[in-house]
């Protein structure tokens, strides 16, 4: 199993002078970086697949970003910008070698409210049609597509692992999973150990975030139920920390991040990874020099 960090801590947009930070995460111990590509024309995926070579650290998984205009169960302009915008992070993330697109491919995010019974079901099919055709293209690039359930107030359309499960279980591809998060597990699940062993083998992905969106295990829930889960199905993918603060803007708004969530941006990285190794009792393998270092990200 192999402990990731999100960029989006640190910046946004990532673009490829974003690159800069792969030697500070190596250096705090991290094994992966996944990054948020908000629009594809900010990163060289070559170039980015030579940096994390050069530092030392995989680029895990690279995130869909489902801003305006991209929704497969929208107009349809929006449904085939949607489209075409998956396909090519499809397509640089077989450039740059990395394994994952994940996030919540589906739609756009904050669209929400009460939807019909029959709307519910066509919206459903839409998104079925495109993840299919999408999933066929991610086989032909050997990638991995990992949709993830978003809380109530994020969106209407996937919230609950069940729910998830009907939609991986609908597009049929052995290239589609699903990629759970705590933070929206926490406000949508019953009992996180519960939909994590249920998912089972269909999870291809996990976010590790505090329930305030700030570091793991500094935090309300109990990790040790969601370890042992963890390990009962056998998971090994990336536990990636995905957690924001104020000091990254556009972010901030749109997490509703309203308050300083902790007193330093970069201890939700290192203590955060800390206590990763501490709930997993794995070996911490990072310099003794990371905790101690300057760099401010």
């Amino acid at each position: 199993m192999r402990f990731g960090i999100n960029s989006f801590l640190f910046v946004s947009p990532f673009k490829t002078e974003s690159t800069k930070l792969f030697k500070t995460f190596k250096a705090w111990g991290f094994d992966t970086v996944e990054v948020p590509v908000e629009s594809p024309e900010h990163i060289s995926p070559a170039k980015l697949k030579a940096a994390a070579s050069k530092a030392g650290i995989a680029i895990g998984s690279i995130c869909a970003c489902m801003g305006p205009g991209r929704d497969l169960r929208g107009t349809t302009a929006e449904q085939k910008t949607a489209f075409v915008y998956i396909k090519t992070l499809i397509n640089q993330a077989a450039e740059m070698g990395c394994p994952r697109v994940i996030g919540p491919m589906y739609s756009v995010v904050g669209k929400k409210g009460p939807v019909s019974a029959a709307q519910q079901k066509h919206e459903f099919a839409t998104v079925v049609k495109h993840l299919k055709a999408l999933a066929k293209h991610a086989e032909a690039k050997g990638i991995i597509l990992c949709i993830e359930p978003l809380n109530r107030f994020e969106t209407d359309f996937l919230n609950t692992c069940d729910q998830g499960l009907k939609l991986v279980k609908a597009i049929g591809s052995k290239n589609v999973g699903l990629h759970l998060d705590t933070f929206h597990m926490n406000i949508e699940e019953k009992d996180q150990a519960l939909a994590i062993r249920k998912v089972g083998k269909y999870l291809t992905h996990f976010h590790a975030c505090g329930t305030d969106r700030g570091t793991p295990g500094n935090d309300s829930l109990d990790w040790q139920p969601i370890v042992t889960a963890l390990r009962s199905i056998k998971y090994k993918g990336d536990v990636v920390i995905e957690s924001f603060t104020q000091d990254v803007k556009v972010i901030a708004a749109a997490a509703a991040i309203w308050r300083k969530i902790e007193p330093k941006r970069n201890d939700i990285a290192v203590k955060g990874l800390e206590n990763l190794h501490r709930f997993f009792k794995t070996k911490k393998t990072s310099p003794k020099s990371a905790r101690r270092s300057k760099s401010k990200a």
